[in-house]
């Protein structure tokens, strides 16, 4: 059975067909939500309940724990990405579920969620960490007050972050030097399999699921650019899987100079000698239809229904270097070279040179992916104050005014 959504005025409205009753047919229509996207889960909500003859649980009676699960199965795992999904559910199993899931879904109220908040941050839980938890604790009621019409009211809205004094901890990420990176590339040169991803983060700032997931066909080397619109990220069934990026900014295209687009032609080549060095021995990808990357050898017969996925940064052997395989050239830049380093270290990098040297902040968000252009100055704060003082002595030797004192 399908049914439909509409606007109607302000409000969206949700409609299907019942049973046929004396040979009639019967359209049931029902307010939705204030967007489509309520009324769609609107009625997805009331086509369950039509087609279990209304044998859904009664909202007097269920739990949070249910409630959570409910919420789980019919939101969360249909608008949000797998590592998000895996997240919430981290979250419910550890911190809602053991506290607060024997508790009626119409009975909990803001006080009892407040001190609930407030144990969890004694436990010393971040500050980062907690604003999470309020964001699933809200988001969920939220979804149960519309479109889920099981409660009236949000009791979430009158909680708070707790009024503690929570230390501020910089995340002070290394700012690589230039001699730095240069032993860097020595360690790991032209035909390391970890050559490719250093210049890339180097030269462009991209996370290092962006890089990772670069294929050819994102490449433009005639154009000297970069095109980032999918990342790698592994599920809960520990499979690598291609997906778009979490937010719209992170769709973008990035430039690139002569340095990155040498190394990235010379790359090119290796890749191509090691084609033919391992034969069908070389490893290839496909897509599966779910988006999961799996390899085949070149034997396989009916590889050639599925799409290949020519990726950027592989073994000599063709074998992809997803993010996990990155730690490795982490530990040894940390401890064989004692650096202090993750790739992360590289993205904040090549914004803070960008940033000293200059660089429009419009242009560095942009580069960056960043969908506020404040996520950028605040993540880089020391590089905007470095700018801020040296604003002062631009005005000073422009204007170069030799004021008279009094005497």
């Amino acid at each position: 059975m399908e049914g439909h959504v509409r606007k109607r005025g302000e409000k969206w409205y949700y409609s299907f067909e019942s049973a046929s009753v004396d040979g009639k047919r019967k359209r049931i229509e029902r307010v939705g939500g204030r967007t489509k996207k309520e009324a769609e889960a609107a009625l997805r909500i009331a086509l369950q309940e039509y087609n279990n003859a209304g044998l859904f649980f009664e909202p007097k009676q269920i739990s949070i724990a249910d409630y959570m699960e409910y919420w789980m199965n019919n939101y969360v795992k249909i608008e949000c990405k797998p590592n998000t999904q895996r997240i919430y559910g981290d979250i419910i199993n550890r911190h809602i579920d053991p506290y607060l899931g024997q508790f009626k879904l119409n009975a909990i109220t803001a006080q009892v969620l407040q001190q609930h908040m407030n144990q969890l941050y004694a436990k010393g839980l971040s500050k980062n960490y907690l604003s999470n938890i309020l964001g699933v604790l809200s988001g969920a009621f939220h979804y149960a007050v519309e479109p889920g019409q099981f409660i009236k009211e949000n009791p979430m809205v009158y909680v708070k972050m707790p009024k503690c004094a929570f230390k501020k901890v910089e995340t002070d990420h290394k700012v690589i030097t230039a001699k730095e990176f240069n032993s860097i590339i020595d360690r790991f040169p032209y035909g390391s399999q970890y050559y490719i991803i250093l210049m890339i983060c180097f030269y462009t700032g991209l996370r290092i699921s962006e890089c990772t997931g670069l294929s050819w066909d994102r490449i433009d080397l005639e154009g000297r650019k970069i095109t980032i619109d999918r990342i790698i990220v592994k599920h809960a069934d520990k499979k690598w899987y291609l997906e778009t990026p979490k937010t719209y900014s992170s769709y973008r295209t990035v430039p690139i100079g002569d340095k990155l687009l040498d190394s990235l032609k010379k790359h090119r080549k290796w890749q191509l000698e090691n084609r033919i060095k391992y034969g069908e021995f070389y490893k290839q990808y496909y897509f599966s239809k779910s988006n999961m990357i799996y390899g085949y050898d070149n034997s396989i017969e009916y590889k050639t229904t599925d799409e290949i996925v020519d990726f950027l940064c592989t073994q000599d052997n063709g074998t992809l270097v997803n993010p996990d395989l990155s730690r490795y050239c982490s530990r040894v830049i940390n401890y064989d070279l004692g650096i202090q380093f993750n790739f992360h270290s590289l993205r904040h990098t090549h914004a803070t040179i960008l940033i000293e040297s200059g660089a429009n902040m419009k242009d560095v968000q942009q580069r960056l992916g960043h969908s506020r252009l404040a996520t950028t100055m605040d993540t880089y704060v020391k590089a905007t104050e470095k700018m801020s003082l040296e604003t002062v002595d631009i005005f000073e030797k422009a204007v170069n005014l030799d004021l008279p004192t009094k005497k």
